[in-house]
């Protein structure tokens, strides 16, 4: 029997360097192991970081693209992702647990009131960076809902009251 336990980090096609470099950090990487979990993939996208690959638990390894990540997300045991919308919904739609982790350097960001709102219906966690480790360490997955796959009305209704069309 495979207990294998494994995480995914995405940033999409991004570059958040912050998070590559936070989640490596050997404090993370303990806690993560410490939970179970002996894989770490990380897909780094266009950021200037480069992790170390590593063969202690979690054993690491990364890349920056593929032409789909669908097969990573869906063997992982826990996603951690960037707060992007498309890869928090390829993310949820897989049935994956999730803990999205917002950018704060972004200007004129939506990426917390997305993260906000689907934390508020139990399909996610999310985090900041300077937040991580900790989120890792307390975060229950069992207090998360199911995310009912092809369903996209929260994500059109966040985005139109985002734009102005309804009210949130």
């Amino acid at each position: 029997m495979n207990c294998s336990k494994s995480v995914f980090v995405t940033v999409g096609t991004t570059g958040f360097d912050e998070l590559i470099r936070k989640v490596t950090t050997e404090r993370v990487k303990a806690v993560l192991a410490e939970r179970g979990y002996d894989r770490l993939t990380l897909q780094i996208g266009r950021g200037d970081f480069q992790p170390e690959t590593s063969s202690s638990l979690p054993k690491t390894e990364f890349y920056r693209f593929k032409d789909s990540i669908a097969e990573d997300i869906k063997s992982a045991s826990l996603v951690i992702s960037h707060a992007g919308a498309g890869s928090v919904s390829e993310s949820l739609e897989s049935g994956k647990s999730l803990l999205v982790v917002v950018n704060e350097n972004l200007m004129g960001n939506h990426q917390v009131e997305l993260a906000q709102k689907l934390k508020e219906l139990h399909y996610l966690f999310y985090c900041t960076c300077s937040t991580l480790e900790e989120t890792l360490r307390h975060m229950d997955l069992n207090e998360l809902h199911p995310y009912r796959s092809g369903d996209p009305k929260i994500f059109s209704e966040f985005l139109d009251s985002l734009m102005g069309y309804r009210e949130s």
